[in-house]
């Protein structure tokens, strides 16, 4: 296993778009990290360099400490994990698998000992003999993972593995993902656009936008301390609440207030909290919690509550936020003004 470093990561094309800005970054020995951000942010265009399948502008990339930028991808050691699966549709699963060490040139019996391996780790065992079109999606997809892990790499890049799969199946596919990371302690990062899969499965998570590095830190760090408006606004689901700081006191121009959802209070609530008055505009029930939509002063407000809270569209109501789950942000450069 190796750790793996960006040095002033840069990539512009020829067209003069700049896909990552100057990227520094530190991934230990078998951590999992996961880049996030909306499409165009740079995270896949960051990790097709680490992989060797971008040429880099400027900048340096070390695996293991090692500069790996003029070497070819397959003499990284690497092993990618595409969005599309790219199994050979006339192999069987073992075959797709064992193709890369045939290439290599391992003996048949080595092959047959990691295919076998990889399979009875992810389940596989009863489906070696059936090509992709007989397996099901989360099947193919365990095949391109048995396909990187039987190469025993120093690192696993994996981009958007599980975007073709169906909400269900994603989620109990991330789990089976995380399971056998921390099984196998390989270093890996991983690509989503998707800020659940990050939170749920990251070590530490590295958000961009507009190819650059917004924040990096534990999903706990980002959630509790975004940096800048965007990761307030990227990170939770549902997303955090955004308004102009005067909204809520009368003053404070030129601020813009973040407050999570499940920080909404109804009610006249004790303590140091800052209190405002909306109707409601739409209730969302949600089993065991609901989501309530509030306009406050020509702005939407979004609490998360109890069901136990009898609320209905066009209800008046009094809602309080704790002060120190208040965050100032200023609204012109978007940067944290308080701790």
């Amino acid at each position: 296993m190796a750790a793996i470093g960006l040095e002033r990561l840069t990539k512009v094309y020829s067209d003069g778009t700049r896909a990552v800005r100057e990227l520094d970054l530190e991934v230990d020995d078998g951590e999992f990290v996961v880049f996030v951000g909306p499409s165009g942010c740079g995270k896949t265009t960051a990790l097709r360099m680490i992989a060797g399948l971008e040429d880099v502008t400027s900048g340096t990339i070390k695996v293991g400490g090692e500069v790996v930028n003029d070497l070819p991808p397959k003499a990284r050691d690497i092993a990618m994990i595409f969005q599309n699966y790219a199994l050979y549709p006339h192999m069987n699963a073992y075959d797709n698998m064992a193709f890369g060490l045939k290439m290599r040139g391992l003996d048949r019996g080595e092959i047959r000992r990691r295919v076998e391996s990889a399979a009875e780790i992810l389940g596989l065992s009863e489906v070696l003999s059936k090509r992709p079109r007989h397996l099901s999606g989360g099947q193919r997809q365990r095949v391109a993972m048995g396909r990187a892990i039987v190469r025993e790499p120093e690192a696993f890049l994996m981009d958007e593995p599980l975007s073709n799969l169906d909400a269900k199946l994603r989620v109990a596919t991330r789990a089976e993902i995380l399971k056998l990371q921390q099984r196998l302690g390989t270093t890996t990062i991983y690509v989503t656009h998707d800020q659940v899969e990050a939170m749920t499965m990251g070590d530490r998570i590295v958000v961009m936008n507009h190819g650059v590095l917004q924040q990096a830190g534990t999903p706990e760090e980002l959630y509790t301390a975004p940096r800048n408006l965007f990761v307030a606004g990227f990170i939770g689901s549902p997303a955090m609440n955004l308004v102009p700081a005067e909204i809520l006191n009368g003053g404070g121009s030129g601020r813009i207030a973040g407050f999570r959802p499940e920080h909404v209070k109804v009610g006249e609530a004790r303590g140091d909290v800052v209190r405002c008055a909306g109707r409601v505009e739409v209730r969302e029930y949600l089993g065991d919690e609901q989501l309530v939509h509030v306009s406050v002063k020509d702005t939407s407000i979004l609490a998360k509550l109890p069901v136990e809270e009898r609320i209905a569209p066009g209800q008046d109501l009094a809602l309080s936020i704790p002060r120190e789950k208040i965050h100032l942000f200023d609204a012109e450069s978007g940067e944290r003004v308080n701790a």
